[in-house]
Formats: C-alpha cells, structure tokens, sequence
C-alpha cells in the first residue's frame, strides 16, 4: 500500500472538482465519502443530491477562514492532500475497510490523532476500487497548525503495519534514501514532450554517467555543460561553487525558460557536498614508477582494484564507500564495453544506482582504489580484450553479490533488492562476456585419459565443490584450458587450488565457467603462475604469462627456456 503526500495547496474547492470529477480519462467511477472527521453532518455530493461541491469545501475551510480572519497573515498552504493505493494484486476492500485505513493515516500523519476532538477537518473519496483520496485543511478547531514535519515517514510506517493487519502485498519500509517519485505533472510533460523519461529521471542517469569521467566537482560541471546540459551554478562573493542545479534541454515553463533542478532534488546522493565527498576524497595519485609491478591496462587494474572489496568490508563507513565506488566502476565499464554487452551493462547500472547509497555515511578515500579504476576505463584508448573484459565482468558479478549480502545484514531492503535486480543484468552480460572463450575451448577437447586425470586434479584441488564443477556444462571447456596449462608444464592441481582461493565458488552457479575465468586472468597474481616443476611429460622449464596481444584461442602464451640455462 502506497500513500503519497502531495504538495501543499490552496484551492479545497478545485481539488474536490477533481475527485468528485470523471477523471483525466474518465476512470472516477461513483466517487462518495468512505470516512471523515463529523460524518454527520458532512455534505457529500457523491451521495446527496442537495450537497455541493462548494458547500463541502466551505465546510472543510471553516478552521482556516476564523484562523485568517483573526490573524494578520493569511494562511494559504492549508490543502493536505494523500492518496492511498492497494496493490493491483491485493484482495478487494470495502467502504468500512478504506475508511479505517484512512483513520489510521490521518491519525499517524499527526492530522487527527486519535481522541483529539480539536483536531484538523478531513475526508477520504474513493472513486475507484483500489484507491482513496484523503483531503485535509491543516488548521485545527483550535486554531492551531498540526505538527506534520516527518509526517511522510510515519505516514508509511503506518502502511506498512496496515498491510500487515488486513492481509495486504508487503513492501519494504522507506530509509530517506530514495530518489523522489516523479509527480503527475512530470509525466504528462514527458508525456507531451514524447520522452521516454521524466527531467528528472534524465539528469540523474547523466550525472552518473559524468562522475567518473570528473576528479573534481568543477570539473563534473564543466563536463555536464559539454554533454549540451543546462547548468547553474551557485557562487558565493569568492567565486567559490555553493550549489548548482542542471536543466535538461527543451524542458522549459509556461514562460519559455529553462526549467533547472537541484542536484538533491534530482537524487539524495547529488547535492554539492557529497559529490564532492566522492570526487575530491582520494588519495594523491602514485609516482609512475609505483605502477611498474600493476597490470598493463586499465580493465585488469579494474579487475584487481576490486580485490580490496572482499577485505574492507568489517567497517561499515568503508564498506558503503566500496559500494558507492562499486556502482562508478559499473557505470565505466558499460560506456566503455563493446556494444553487444552495452545493453545488459548500462541495465545493471542503473539498477545498481539504488545500491549506492544508504543511511551510512560513506569514508570515500577508503574506497579510491576502486575509483581510480573507473576514471582509468573510461580515460582509456584501447578496448578490453575478451579475456579481460570476461575478468572484470565476474569480478563486477561477485562484486555485486558481496554488496548485496552487506546490505542484507544491514536491513537495507531496498539496496538489497537494487543489487539483485543488477546481478541479474550482470549475470547476462558475464555469460555473453564468455562464451566466444567457450567456443574456442570446446573445439579443443583433450582425450579421454587426460581428462580423467584433470578429474582427478580437481577433486584434489577443490574438494568441497569438486561435482559441481565436473557435472558443469562447461566443465570439458575448463578441461581444454587445464590440458593447454598442463602442456606448457603447469600443475592443474596447483593452478585449480589458486582460482578457487582467489575467491569462494559456493555462490557460484556455474563453477567451471569461474574458474575459466579466473585462469584466464593470469596477471592478476603473477607469483602464483610461475613454473615450479614438469608437469605430466612435461621437459624443460616453462613460465606462464598473459598474452598481451591475444588472437582467437590464445588464452595463455608461454615462454620456454632450456634445462641448462
């Protein structure tokens, strides 16, 4: 159940036109008054031929004409208005049930608590079977004004325990967090304009999409200006950035011009503070010759920068920015990504968005590692290689999973449900990352005797999910990689035990494809790959590298010196 608090109005009178009116669309159907504060001797139109829509709106204003009759400054704010929507899925509700329901919510709202005979004057219209409109004028009998300040957040409290009590579809209660629903106005204008979405909705996704190309708030501004975005900035008498605002093109008002919104009206993570938090919180960059051991490129930096995501999580502050550095790395890695995987990247994204943020203040230097990645992916020339891109997918897919579990811990319903809606995209785009892997592995299939050795390696190496991986689909796949490995002089055994300590398969639901995957990013730990005896047959002294120009089928490339060298 949903009750979404409207902005204040003036006119009681216009409102109750419309709710007692056919509709835009001519969906009111016998639209009449199910509870209110004097039922009595209340004036419903709906179900009174005598009764007007006038009388029953100066019968609702009477508290607020006495009030401005009385005082100098007039009150014109007065209109509270509240519709309550069931699910499409929940069971029928009677006039009695809607008109307890409504009760409830005015009285949580602080409009009518319960035995307060002074309080505000209040009605709910139902004029559709699965919703009510609840009308108030916020000026008590006595004169006073109610005390509504959070009264949102109590108001969905309440639903949340009346879909308890009457059998309803549950939904997950609130944390402050979430972007702003669009309102009505917004959609018919988006409507009217033929966008697909809201301003609002517009500006969010491109400002998400310019945080990692930014290191500085100035910098994100000036970057969202050459993106053709219309951007206001606050300054104060230094010159100093105090705020901004951004305005989608061609959204204009009745007057012709351009309709700005406030970073934090566009969503709660976008005011000026915390985007500075996120860009300016990292630690100086390294001198050059730091990166001389670091992966060559900037998608298998990406992949091993988020290796610090499993060991900083015990901190909450360090986990939620890990998180938030998380969500910009996906953002790079979709623009970024060739465009058959584009689609599915850019879908987890913005699911992920939702993910980003919680109540818990985020440490964001803790997480600069990870940010580095995303500013270097999208500051790249060069486009990943298969095997990389594969990499850095699951390593993003496992990624998300360990966000998703925090969240869980921690109660974040609606974080929770944002990471699995993104893993789901992610899962999409890891199995479309492979598979050009896949089909090079399994024209290689080993014979017989070898791959029941690797059977064998396998239940040595990795016993607790041993038959998972060998009744895998892509189990004979993993055979060919471990049969090229092992011709080159490597241990199956010793390159099985590596990829699975990297990270945990239980989770997995095809452990043959991670570990393909993680065999495949050789550079990630260099140490762990180096020779240390002939394998089966195996002569000379071999040392596995990454291939750094890898053709179709080359997933390892191998140098060999001689045994007296």
């Amino acid at each position: 159940m949903i009750a979404a608090i409207k902005p204040s109005g003036a006119n009681t009178r216009g409102l109750l036109a419309y709710l007692y009116g056919p509709g835009r669309h001519d969906e009111h159907t016998d639209p009449h008054i199910v509870a209110g504060f004097a039922m009595l001797a209340m004036p419903d139109p709906g179900r009174d031929e005598k009764a007007t829509l006038t009388q029953l709106a100066r019968y609702l204003d009477e508290p607020v004409r006495l009030r401005n009759s009385e005082f100098g400054k007039k009150i014109t704010d007065h209109v509270w208005h509240c519709p309550v929507r069931a699910a499409p899925e929940d069971r029928h509700l009677s006039d009695a049930e809607w008109g307890e329901i409504a009760q409830r919510i005015v009285a949580a709202a602080g409009i009518a608590p319960e035995g307060d005979d002074l309080a505000c004057r209040w009605i709910a219209v139902r004029h559709a079977d699965d919703h009510i409109h609840i009308l108030t004028t916020t000026v008590r009998e006595d004169g006073r004004r109610p005390k509504l300040h959070d009264s949102g957040i109590r108001v969905g409290d309440a639903c949340r325990q009346i879909e308890e009590d009457y059998g309803l579809r549950r939904l997950k209660k609130g944390d402050r967090t979430g972007t702003r629903a669009p309102t009505q106005a917004e959609m018919h204008k988006a409507q009217r304009l033929g966008w697909e979405q809201t301003s609002r909705e517009w500006l969010q996704a491109r400002i998400r999409a310019a945080i990692p190309h930014a290191r500085t708030a100035e910098e994100l501004l000036a970057y969202l200006e050459a993106d053709g975005i219309a951007v206001k900035a606050r300054r104060g008498p230094s010159g100093d950035l105090l705020g901004y605002a951004t305005g989608r093109p061609g959204d204009l008002n009745k007057d012709g011009e351009q309709v700005f919104h406030p970073g934090g009206k566009i969503a709660p993570d976008l005011t000026l503070p915390k985007l500075r938090d996120r860009l300016e919180a990292g630690q100086p960059e390294e001198h050059p010759t730091a990166r001389r051991d670091q992966p060559t490129t900037a998608w298998h930096q990406a992949t091993e920068a988020l290796d610090t995501f499993r060991t900083d999580l015990t901190d909450d502050r360090h986990a939620q920015a890990h998180i938030t550095a998380l969500g910009e790395l996906l953002e790079a890695t979709a623009q970024n990504a060739p465009t058959p995987l584009r689609t599915e990247l850019q879908a987890a994204s913005r699911a992920f968005a939702r993910a980003q943020r919680s109540q818990i203040r985020a440490e964001d230097r803790a997480a600069h590692a990870i940010r580095y990645a995303a500013r270097d992916i999208v500051h790249t020339a060069t486009g990943p290689d298969g095997s990389a891109l594969a990499a850095l997918i699951a390593a993003l897919l496992w990624a998300g999973i360990i966000a998703g579990r925090w969240h869980e811990a921690k109660g974040h319903a609606h974080q929770a449900d944002a990471a699995r809606q993104a893993l789901h995209h992610l899962q999409a785009a890891a199995e479309q990352a492979l598979t050009p892997t896949l089909v090079v592995l399994e024209q290689r299939q080993p014979r017989e005797e070898t791959r029941r050795a690797l059977a064998h390696d396998v239940r040595a190496a990795v016993p607790d999910q041993a038959d998972r991986i060998l009744t895998d689909p892509s189990w004979p796949a993993l055979a060919a990689l471990l049969a090229d490995a092992e011709a080159r002089g490597h241990q199956p055994h010793q390159l099985l035990k590596e990829a699975a300590a990297q990270r945990e398969l239980g989770t997995a639901r095809q452990p043959a494809r991670v570990l393909i995957t993680r065999l495949q990013h050789t550079r990630r730990n260099p140490r762990g790959w180096k020779w240390q005896k002939p394998g089966r047959g195996g002569r000379g002294r071999p040392t596995l590298e990454l291939c750094r120009a890898p053709r179709a089928g080359c997933l390892l490339s191998m140098t060999t010196r001689s045994s007296g060298s």
